[in-house]
This record gives structure tokens, sequence and C-alpha cells, in this order.
């Protein structure tokens, strides 16, 4: 089943796919089919008690590290990201005026299901709630190190567009079989497969959990494959992840 988070009524929505429209699972429209250009996509997370933990991999994919020309990790190279950084479906990021690079990555978002701490490789996907798309852009001229990258690379806030639909893991039997996909204005520019990461989604769980207790409602963002572009204001990223959905994203001043 996919799921959605949106405005409209004047409220924060439940919603799921339904007739190729988005049905209203809760509240006083309940049932009420809405279309898709009717509503503000927001997130597709479930709310959480406590702070949300997202965790980002960096040169998570061998042809990534050597469209960088540099060595891929040795274990995962993981970086923490605020929320504050995510957007919804069809909402704008903004490009501040003085970069000169600023590129789309586009990731398979694992959103846990259940408390995880050490969980065992063989065990991993029953701690999975979910998978969305995430587009976790970079922006290459505050880059210090590819290792450590700061806050202003990876940290900003709207730079992190996520959704449209959070997909129930029991519907995606093969997550590390996956294409992905990002056209800018239409044209093709990055093209891969999760079958690619250097550290699947079971040995990030086995790897994060052996030293950090994973909260249902955390999100791994799990890499990109080659292909980057820098992206200019007026700009049109779709990031596609077969199965999963496709995260429309404008770029702007």
């Amino acid at each position: 089943m996919k799921h959605a988070r949106i405005a409209w009524s004047g409220a924060v929505q439940n919603a799921i796919e339904s007739e190729g429209q988005l049905r209203i699972t809760q509240g006083p429209h309940k049932g009420h089919l809405v279309s898709f250009d009717d509503v503000v996509w927001l997130p597709p997370l479930p709310p959480v008690p406590q702070a949300r933990t997202v965790i980002a991999l960096g040169l998570n994919y061998a042809d990534h590290a050597r469209e960088l020309e540099f060595k891929a990790p040795e274990e995962p190279l993981a970086f923490m990201k605020g929320e504050a950084a995510f957007i919804g479906h069809k909402a704008l990021t903004k490009r501040p005026a003085e970069v000169k690079y600023m590129h789309y990555e586009c990731e398979l978002a694992v959103v846990i299901g259940r408390t995880a701490r050490h969980v065992k490789k063989a065990d991993a996907y029953d701690y999975v709630g979910g998978y969305t798309v995430a587009n976790d852009y970079a922006i290459r001229d505050y880059l210090e190190n590819w290792y450590r990258p700061n806050l202003r690379v990876k940290n900003r806030d709207t730079c992190t567009p996520i959704g449209p639909w959070l997909v129930d893991a029991a519907d995606v039997p093969q997550p590390m079989a996956l294409k992905l996909q990002t056209t800018v204005n239409g044209k093709v520019t990055q093209s891969g497969t999760t079958a690619d990461m250097i550290f699947d989604v079971s040995t990030l769980i086995e790897y994060f959990s052996s030293f950090m207790t994973l909260q249902p409602g955390d999100v791994i963002l799990t890499g990109t494959p080659d292909g980057i572009v820098d992206c200019q204001p007026g700009d049109v990223i779709v990031t596609e992840i077969e199965g999963i959905g496709q995260l429309i994203n404008t770029i702007t001043l």
C-alpha cells in the first residue's frame, strides 16, 4: 500500500493511493477521494514522539565514488541530517544565489518500523516499516572533505525532497533490485540500480543498530549512483525509484 501525508481542506490528512487518486483515511473526511493536483504534498513520514533520527550515506555506490575519483569506503560513511531539510513532492528547493555547483542525489530512503538494537543482518528487513524516494541535494561549493561533508553541503532547509509515497515494506519484496532514474527538464541524467550499493539495506541496519538504537520513524538515506548534474533555478528534477514512486521537485532562487 502507498501512504501519503497531505495538506487539504485546511488540515494535514493521511491518505492512501486509490483509483488514481488520494483516499483520506482518517478524520471527518475519511473515505473522500481527492485529486493529486488538489493537495499540498508533505513528507510521507509517520509522526514520532521524539526527535527523528535521519542518517545519510555518502559514497555508497561504487560508480559514484569512481565518478568523483574517490576510493570507495570500507565501512559505511554516514552523517546525520536534521528533519527540517525535508520537503514534500512538488515543492521548491532553494539554490543559494552565490553557489557554483548544486546537484541532486536520487536515493532509496528506508523508514524504520520498530525499535532496532543489535539487529542481525538476517533479521534486518523485519525492522523496516517502508520505503520512499529522497532527493538529497548537495552543494559542492562548501565541501571540505569528501568523507566529512559539512552542514552547509547536505543539511540545508528545503534541500531534501522526500516522497510522494511511503510504500509498505511488504510491498517491496526485493529492495536491492530496484531501478533508479533522475531526469532534469525531461532528459535522463542518472540511471542505476540499488543492486549496486556497496552496503545494502540489511548491512546498514545491522551496522547502525550495533552502536545506536533506531526508533520507529527514523530514516536511512542510502546514497546515490553516478550521474550528477549541476541544477539551475527553474530546473524540474524528477527522481524515481521502481515500485516506490516518482518525486518531482523544482529549483528556485
